[in-house]
């Protein structure tokens, strides 16, 4: 889903005075909530992503694959790194911090709204690997978690 549907939609909750709009496909999952001083959307991190695949070519070494491989926090959107929900605010997750699905771990502006990213998953905050304030793109890691 575009950043310009989204802006639809939050527009027309707006207009229709609506305070959630939640909608589900196979890849995607969108929740936004408003109500209070600004709009919140909530764009969970795409379902699945595709493994790696090692290729040998005849007279030269294979790529190497991770063995074990990193599980990560990935941005489910473009837009710019924050920490904490405001510059006086705590952040939302330490290394260490313990995460569950439904944890916010950061937020990602995108088009002047604040999106709250959710962890997804269960685990403990190993790395944190975005400065805060920093762009992101899709798919970019943002945590690792163990």
């Amino acid at each position: 889903m575009k950043v310009a549907e989204i802006k639809v939609i939050v527009q027309m909750m707006t207009d229709n005075d609506l305070t959630e709009f939640k909608i589900e496909a196979e890849e995607m999952h969108l929740c936004i909530k408003r109500g209070s001083e600004r709009t919140i959307v909530t764009v969970p991190q795409a379902i699945a992503a595709a493994a790696p695949i090692a290729q040998a070519v005849v007279g030269t070494d294979a790529p190497e694959v991770d063995e074990d491989p990193k599980e990560t926090i990935d941005s489910p959107i473009v837009g710019t790194f924050y920490r904490a929900s405001s510059p006086e605010s705590d952040s939302f997750v330490e290394i260490g911090t313990k995460v569950t699905p439904e944890s916010v771990v950061c937020i990602i502006e995108a088009m002047k709204v604040m999106n709250e990213i959710k962890a997804e998953k269960s685990g403990t905050i190993k790395e944190i690997l975005i400065d805060n304030a920093q762009a992101v793109e899709f798919g970019q890691p943002l945590f690792i978690i163990e």
